[in-house]
């Protein structure tokens, strides 16, 4: 039997008027992710996607690709058969062959309505033959053992195995967004969010070396480079902020500092993002989890730029976000001790219900437009790919 991936979407299906655009993408995507694995090109057939294999496909890589690819509900290793409900019974019957189990199902979709025999009617057959073979009993609730056939064009797809994707759209769908990328752990959780919804990604990370170490850019870098197995792809731009935080230490109140220091980022990221073409900028602000995040400071700090802020954690709990970064695989890199350009210059008591006319007046002291302009221009801008994009597998 000829061998496949089918791989099923479930929020693409509503798109009614836009879904060629967002399936179209997902193939790509696909196609792009496990293009080194002996597959080749992903098509739509159906509502579904399939993805034929070469002889010398790496199936289990293949696996641990698709389950991060965004847009895909759940996928199986499938393969073909003739319609011919005769072949349906033996090819069904030889993948569950050697198995163990004392109770299973047969869980018939035609995605070809034509076709003579209804689903049901499918099952009943398919499942008498197993059922005789196997001496096993049919359990239509709480099966040990799931055998789909899936229905399509002029042959039938049948697996035992389905895995799940991570849902969400395909990547590249929603236009540009440039996330404040610190090295803690809330930011990349948020940026997954994002991409989640099918954003690209641009990262910020602002960095106060010399007079800090180095180890918050690796950091960095090495979070784009884990969140580009998602995205796909990743532009960094690492960006010295030293300088404006000397000239904010010594013009201004000490208490306001961190409300100044953020709005000053949001302020470069905004730059960035007009010259990337993003629509919006994405923090990792969590309501009330640190000084700069109560609802007065996240107003202040907002109304330094005019372009939408997203804060895709902003309801979320510590233990939450600290539960995701875990499982997408983050949280380990987010750990490891760095000297963040934010702990730099900070004061011990900060200002957490900061006035919009008292901060305003305090930045009218500044005169920061070219350490500012230094800054951009200074930016060290970095692509990051995919580890298995070098030749190295990061399983997650």
């Amino acid at each position: 039997m000829d061998h496949f991936f089918v791989i099923h979407y479930n929020e693409l299906g509503l798109k009614k008027g836009n879904r060629d655009y967002f399936e179209n993408a997902l193939c790509a995507n696909i196609d792009t992710t496990v293009r080194d694995l002996g597959a080749e090109r992903a098509r739509r057939i159906s509502g579904r996607v399939l993805l034929p294999l070469k002889a010398d496909a790496d199936t289990s890589e293949i696996k641990n690709r698709l389950g991060r690819v965004f847009g895909i509900a759940y996928f199986a290793e499938a393969w073909a058969s003739p319609q011919a409900v005769e072949n349906l019974e033996v090819n069904a019957w030889s993948l569950v062959e050697g198995r163990a189990f004392k109770s299973f199902r047969i869980d018939t979709r035609r995605g070809e309505k034509s076709f003579p025999l209804t689903s049901v009617e499918i099952n009943q057959r398919v499942g008498a033959y197993v059922k005789e073979r196997s001496q096993a009993r049919v359990d239509l609730e709480n099966a040990e053992l799931t055998c789909w056939i899936e229905i399509v064009e002029k042959y039938a797809l049948i697996y035992v195995e389905r895995l799940p994707g991570p849902g969400g759209l395909p990547v590249g769908t929603s236009g540009k967004v440039v996330v404040l990328l610190s090295g803690g752990i809330d930011s990349p959780v948020a940026a997954w969010k994002m991409i989640k919804r099918g954003c690209t990604p641009v990262f910020v990370h602002f960095h106060s070396f010399p007079y800090t170490n180095k180890e918050s850019q690796e950091k960095a870098k090495q979070i784009a480079q884990l969140l580009s197995a998602y995205s796909l792809r990743s532009k960094v731009y690492l960006v010295r902020f030293a300088d404006v935080q000397r000239h904010i230490m010594v013009d201004t109140p000490l208490e306001t500092r961190v409300i100044l220091y953020r709005r000053y980022m949001m302020r470069l990221a905004e730059q960035i993002a007009w010259r990337e073409k993003a629509r919006v900028l994405v923090t990792g602000d969590s309501v009330g989890q640190v000084a700069s995040q109560t609802i007065e400071n996240i107003d202040v700090i907002s109304r330094a730029v005019s372009m939408p802020i997203l804060r895709p954690l902003i309801g979320d709990d510590k233990i939450e976000i600290v539960d995701l970064a875990r499982r997408i695989g983050t949280y380990d890199i987010s750990i490891l001790p760095d000297q963040d350009c934010c702990s730099l210059f900070v004061p011990k008591h900060p200002e957490t219900k900061a006035n919009l006319l008292e901060i305003e007046k305090a930045e009218a002291r500044l005169d920061v437009a070219e350490t500012m302009k230094a800054a951009l221009e200074t930016a060290e801008v970095l692509l990051e790919s995919p580890s298995y994009a070098t030749g190295e597998v990061h399983k997650l």
